[in-house]
């Protein structure tokens, strides 16, 4: 077995980590990257050497095209690159390992899976939402592979129960990689009263919901609260980009409507995003890892649920303050009433509960982390 700082005389420890990156402007995904990278520090020590790889990262061997030249190769460009190291870490973005984004970025999440096993790597799949596969091929995809990976960590019950539905059983159960991070100490003058993260994703047509009615909601919920005397910020979680899906547009267009009565926080990184909420009263946000950053840092959040993600990760923890957009007919309407229920006191033992579950569950993952036989261990 593999015992920290695990490595060779001439090298250190290396470890490829898989669809996260610190330097993302999505801070869901650097969130993911930062857990990572302090949970193998906790697990194999702080001289491990750490690469991370998305399928947008500048010239990584990763990306579809160099899928095509690796195929039938035993030394492709991808097997080549994974062969460089001791373990993979695969984050699935903490939501990809489904079909629900496309079955593009499921082939090539599983092709990835597949060139490991042939260059005799060890792949584990970190917390994450394991599921749902909607089409037939998803499914099959999908259950090869998770038979092909060295461990498997559902970051909540019902991803575990899917697995296992598909014939793997995990390893463990944990919770989102965000709960590893430490909490950002807040100056007084920092102060923010509710935090409306509005997600660019949601703003426009997409698959997930109706984008007139999200848009609609938002705007009630926001009116609804400055009418009642609260101070409303909008926040981007998923930062300014020539991509369509990022959260600055959809703030700053929220945020016209209401001139000087509603400030936009666009945070420069991770730490900024995190202080921030840590500054505030309350967060509501459609982002999940905007809540889950909330939360992690002891700040009560109303996460707007667009998939199965959200509710099953929050219930392992003992948090049910969540809105299901597709099931909710009114969710400005609903959110103010669990604002109105929010007991202060309750909500703060709540919230010291939940990073108490987390804080277990992390201690789980390390140990876990700790057990895993690697091909450096072993050779």
């Amino acid at each position: 077995m593999m015992t920290s700082g695990a490595g060779s005389a001439d090298r250190p420890f290396r470890i490829l980590v898989l669809w996260a990156d610190g330097e993302s402007t999505n801070l869901g995904l650097r969130a993911l990257a930062e857990g990572v990278r302090e949970v193998a520090s906790r697990a194999w020590g702080t001289d491990c050497e750490m690469v991370f790889h998305t399928h947008a990262s500048e010239g990584t061997p990763l990306q579809r095209k160099k899928v095509m030249a690796d195929l039938g190769r035993g030394k492709g460009p991808v097997k080549t690159e994974i062969h460089k190291y001791d373990i993979v870490l695969d984050t699935g973005g903490g939501d990809s390992f489904t079909d629900i984004y496309g079955l593009r970025r499921l082939m090539l999440m599983a092709y990835v899976h597949r060139a490991a096993k042939k260059s005799g790597v060890p792949l584990v799949l970190m917390p994450q939402t394991i599921g749902p596969f909607h089409s037939l091929l998803g499914g099959v995809i999908g259950a090869g592979a998770l038979r092909r990976v060295s461990a498997v960590f559902a970051r909540d019950p019902v991803s575990a129960d899917y697995s296992m539905q598909r014939g793997r059983p995990v390893d463990g159960i944990s919770t989102d990689m965000v709960f590893a991070l430490p909490i950002p100490e807040v100056a007084s003058s920092l102060a923010h009263d509710v935090i409306v993260n509005v997600s660019g994703l949601l703003w426009e047509p997409n698959s997930h919901i109706d984008f007139a009615k999200y848009r609609e909601a938002t705007s009630s919920l926001i009116e609804a609260l400055i009418s009642r005397g609260r101070t409303v910020s909008v926040l981007a979680h998923v930062l300014d980009s020539d991509m369509a899906d990022n959260d600055v547009p959809a703030a700053v267009a929220v945020a016209e409507n209401y001139g000087s009565q509603v400030e936009v926080l666009v945070p420069e990184g991770l730490s900024e995003a995190r202080s921030l909420m840590a500054s505030a009263e309350l967060v509501i946000g459609a982002r999940m890892h905007a809540c889950l950053n909330a939360l992690s840092v002891g700040t009560p959040a109303i996460p707007w649920a667009y998939s199965r993600k959200f509710e099953p990760l929050l219930s392992a923890l003992g948090w049910d303050w969540s809105i299901d957009l597709k099931t909710v007919g009114d969710a400005a309407a609903t959110t103010l009433g669990m604002i109105d229920s929010l007991d202060s006191e309750t909500v703060l033992e709540q919230t010291a509960s939940l990073r108490a579950r987390s804080d277990e569950k992390m201690v789980d993952l390390v140990a876990h982390m700790q057990s895993l036989a690697t091909r450096q261990s072993v050779s």
